[in-house]
């Protein structure tokens, strides 16, 4: 075959190479680092696809997001920030608090990390500073365990003869427990609270700290800030209603399954903040000049429906200062 004639056939051989295909190859990839299961995360995915939308990038147009799921196997998290380093990803968005965090920062220098965190992430060794975050670490701080003591007022508010509060703690996520047991115990000392501390990090567990409360029965539960009981929150919310335990929750999501109460920030907001900062990054930010953002956006909401099965009034005061009542 002539030089002539190659040329030319391997040009017409690239021009019939699928455009879809060379569009796929230079697509940018964020990896998705989570600690439990997608099957209850719909709306705080919807909030991350949203947030990349508001940045100008659309899952399966002009990004790809590659999900790694540890299924509340906190173990598996480095293996599985390793395996996203090694697919090379644009960016990693660590979606579930302290364990994917840490899991990606110990994985890789160079890749820019998005976390989503409760507790103070400089405390935690995540970030120079909120401002100047540095190295290749930024996102969002939506302050899970600070508004501790303020939910434990609120439950005391909602029932004013209660003396005695179960708490409810996950002791596989040390950062949370000790942080949770040091602000309940403290708030629960100046209102005149007992408190009593139940650890579940199984489902196992749970149901043996249920079976507890049922022989015990403590005037309330306060249900910890964990990524697992988020992910576990159909099952708490089945139990606490099925056993008439009045409980308080960490987001409303727990209310909309079917739970008595939450106050916290709003995490579906905070993973849409998450997504946009990706969507930064994939423009060209760098995660040392991206400030640590802040979650300004606290909420109250109430099932006044769930309430009244309960026994419980809820108090005017209650209702003015709630978000939303669900009725």
């Amino acid at each position: 075959m002539k030089r002539r004639e190659f040329i030319t056939l391997l040009g017409g051989a690239a021009a019939a190479c699928p455009f879809a295909a060379r569009a796929q190859q230079a697509m940018p990839v964020i990896g998705v680092l989570d600690q439990r299961s997608p099957d209850e995360l719909a709306d705080r995915l919807r909030g991350f696809r949203q947030g990349l939308r508001d940045s100008g990038f659309v899952e399966g147009q002009n990004v790809a997001i590659d999900y790694r799921w540890a299924e509340n196997k906190i173990d598996r998290l480095p293996a599985l920030a390793a395996d996203l380093v090694r697919r090379q990803v644009a960016v990693i968005a660590a979606t579930s608090g302290i364990g994917p965090a840490l899991a990606a920062k110990a994985a890789t220098t160079m890749i820019p990390v998005v976390f989503v965190v409760g507790p103070d992430p400089v405390r935690l060794g995540l970030v120079a500073s909120l401002a100047r975050p540095g190295g290749n670490l930024t996102g969002i701080n939506f302050f899970s365990t600070e508004v501790t003591a303020k939910r434990l007022e609120l439950l005391r508010e909602l029932m004013p003869t209660a003396t005695r509060v179960a708490v409810l703690i996950n002791p596989a996520d040390a950062e949370y427990t000790e942080t949770t047991v040091r602000e309940v115990g403290a708030a629960a000392r100046t209102i005149g609270l007992q408190i009593q501390v139940l650890e579940a990090s199984t489902i196992g567990e749970i149901n043996a700290a249920f079976a507890t409360f049922v022989r015990e029965r403590p005037d309330a539960l306060f249900v910890g800030s964990d990524p697992f009981f988020s992910g576990r929150r159909i099952h708490l919310v089945h139990l606490a209603t099925r056993h008439a335990i009045p409980a308080s929750y960490q987001s409303r999501d727990f209310v909309e399954a079917g739970g008595l109460m939450s106050y916290g920030a709003n995490i579906a907001d905070a993973w849409r903040q998450a997504g946009s900062y990706a969507g930064l990054i994939l423009k060209g930010a760098k995660p040392a000049d991206l400030p640590v953002v802040q979650s300004s956006k606290f909420e109250l909401v109430i099932n006044a429906q769930i309430a009244t099965m309960l026994g419980l009034t809820v108090p005017d005061k209650l209702l003015a200062l709630a978000d939303e009542v669900i009725e």
